[in-house]
């Protein structure tokens, strides 16, 4: 009897679940059903409401809702936002002019390479005929080192000639596809502070660039020397301000890649050609070589004996190109290589000088535009041996196909590199072209500077106001002298072009930051090469002033710092004794100022444990037979 009892009323609490909400007399009663209401007995109705209760108890499982979405609000006062807009523009601009105009001029730099989309396409049409997988494992036999990773230099030797032919189209892709980038972003930066330097006086239309490879110096001067008219917001070929390239390589499986980046590009009016070596109907003449660059990148690396570097640096000097520039790893044998390759284009250009034969040449001697202040020996190169390697470093954004190729995550890489761009000619003297005053005092005050001379200003007036009780002199007073009172050098005088030429000729004897700066709280500590041809260290504290402080806190390896220091500079130098420890220090702090006393390491913590849980068992073996001798006592 119970049991069809508790079935009926099973049968009759599933059906109230699927046809309508959980079941309830008021619901029955409210319902806008056309039967009436069921009259019940009132045991069966509180048995009821108890089923009731127990279904609607019941966890049931149930769809998730989706997270709310944000709704787009429209702003009622589009001018609000332009305001704000403004404001924030307005805000960069001013954080950027709060450095002088010299300490802006000085660090000027090209910021993180961007491959232009030309180029970004013609190497992936490139990658896309090709077998990725193959590719991957041909860029990692090139150029992957299991110890240093990633290397940029191409040495391959083929033990035939038939493995050559194999292997040269493959290992071509390879070279365009991982060090290509590398390479055209180390060149732009190298010819960006060459564009930089010279300013307007460097008009360049011909290239001629030895170690031409795949096309990365090409692609890197194109782009860099655009027509002044140019009026597209990316570089492209067809608006270079250069009509002739000369490409110089004996590696055909390189240039036989670089012609067919160029296949489906738009060239312009440029007129390119490669060939093997350099032959004598190349050379320009003196008077037609102002235009004409001479550019290697990468190239002296590949010359095995000293030699052979030597022969191919005085054909880069033979050429007539009025501007050369060199460019190689940054590498104790790159940049020794540099360095010998700059001593002796040097030497030729004083050779000249010295030469009653060429007295009528219209131009003769050489001097470094970049990056050295001086026309000295180095000072970090010897002669013999480098510890020290003068270098520096530039980032480029990897596009897809090198993090592809590389299996790599991160977006950027970082290229070293050490370079020297010499012109012929001697070097500019101090005095600016537009403004005739004396050094360092033109471009020297930016906002940072102009805050603390109207701070000055007024808290002289208000002791002054103090002082004088006399309320019309003070305003008569205060009148005359508020021109005055600042000076000429404090008003923004950076966008005149005077200026900016200026500081062009004073830069030549600006010192370079060849380490990076040590940045403290209340001074900054800077290597630097100096036009003197030492490297010094140069101590810029906050007594020094608001602006040269704010100047040097912002400075970053690789600039040009135009500010003296306050105190006397120390002379760093490496000792030529072997063993000597003297100079060690240049490019970091002396040896526990900055850090504790001992180096940190895992392994001296580890066994420093466990020396001191022997050293509390030792103890306690010894109380314990202290003890035992106690209670023999």
């Amino acid at each position: 009897m119970l049991r069809s009892a508790s079935a009926t009323l099973r049968i009759v609490a599933h059906s109230t679940r699927h046809v309508s909400p959980p079941f309830s007399t008021s619901a029955v009663a409210a319902s806008t059903q056309p039967n009436a209401a069921l009259d019940l007995d009132p045991s069966l109705k509180a048995l009821l409401q108890d089923i009731d209760i127990s279904l609607t108890s019941h966890k049931h499982v149930t769809a998730k809702t989706p997270p709310r979405e944000l709704e787009t609000v429209a702003i009622e006062h589009p001018e609000e936002a332009e305001d704000a807009q403004d404001f924030v523009e307005d805000q960069s601009e001013r954080s950027e002019h709060r450095k002088s105009p010299a300490a802006r001029f000085g660090s000027k730099k090209i910021g993180a390479v961007v491959l232009p989309t030309e180029l970004q396409k013609s190497i992936t049409a490139l990658i896309d005929a090709s077998d990725k997988v193959q590719l991957h494992s041909d860029a990692t036999r090139l150029f992957f080192d299991e110890t240093e990773g990633w290397d940029h230099a191409y040495d391959v030797k083929y033990r035939s000639r038939k493995q050559g032919a194999r292997h040269s189209d493959r290992d071509g892709t390879a070279f365009a596809s991982v060090v290509l980038p590398a390479h055209y972003s180390a060149i732009c930066a190298v010819l960006h502070q060459v564009k930089h330097r010279l300013g307007p006086q460097l008009n360049v239309q011909r290239i001629i660039d030895w170690g031409s490879g795949a096309g990365s110096g090409l692609w890197a001067s194109m782009n860099t020397f655009q027509k002044s008219n140019s009026a597209s917001e990316e570089p492209s070929l067809s608006t270079s301000n250069i009509f002739t390239y000369l490409g110089i390589d004996k590696r055909d499986e390189l240039v036989a890649i670089g012609k067919r980046l160029l296949r489906d590009t738009d060239l312009g009016a440029l007129s390119a050609t490669w060939q093997r070596s350099f032959r004598e109907d190349d050379i320009v003449k003196r008077t037609e070589g102002h235009d004409t660059l001479a550019l290697s990148a990468f190239m002296l690396s590949t010359l095995q004996t000293p030699l052979a570097r030597k022969k191919f640096v005085k054909e880069l000097w033979e050429s007539g190109a009025h501007t050369i520039v060199l460019i190689d790893h940054k590498t104790k044998a790159g940049f020794q290589n540099i360095a010998e390759a700059r001593e002796y284009l040097l030497d030729m250009g004083r050779k000249e000088l010295n030469d009653p034969e060429t007295a009528d040449w219209p131009v003769r001697g050489a001097h470094v535009v970049a990056p050295c202040p001086h026309d000295g020996s180095c000072p970090l190169y010897s002669g013999k041996s480098v510890s020290l390697v003068c270098g520096f470093s530039q980032r480029l954004q990897r596009p897809p196909f090198v993090r592809l190729t590389k299996h790599a995550r991160e977006g950027h890489e970082d290229i070293e590199y050490s370079y020297v761009a010499i012109q012929r000619g001697p070097r500019p003297s101090t005095v600016g072209e537009g403004i005739t005053t004396h050094v360092g005092s033109v471009g020297r005050v930016g906002a940072i500077g102009r805050e603390e001379a109207e701070q000055i200003r007024l808290k002289e007036e208000r002791v002054t106001k103090e002082l004088v009780l006399d309320a019309d002199h003070v305003e008569t007073r205060h009148e005359a002298e508020a021109t005055d009172q600042i000076p000429a050098e404090i008003s923004p005088v950076e966008i005149l072009e005077e200026v900016e030429a200026a500081l062009r000729n004073e830069a030549f004897h600006w010192p370079r930051l060849v380490f990076p700066p040590l940045k403290k709280s209340g001074h900054i500590i800077i290597d630097a090469c100096t036009p003197e041809g030492k490297i010094m260290r140069l101590t810029i504290p906050k007594s020094q002033g608001k602006q040269p402080f704010y100047d040097a806190r912002k400075s970053s390896w690789g600039d040009i710092f135009p500010h003296p220091p306050k105190n006397r500079p120390q002379e760093r130098f490496q000792s030529k004794r072997q063993g000597a420890s003297r100079g060690d220090d240049i490019g970091k702090r002396a040896k526990g100022r900055d850090h504790t006393k001992g180096e940190k390491s895992y392994s001296k913590v580890e066994e420093a444990l466990k020396e001191r849980k022997r050293a509390s068992r030792r103890d306690r073996a010894v109380q314990k037979e202290d003890l035992a001798l106690l209670d023999e006592q």
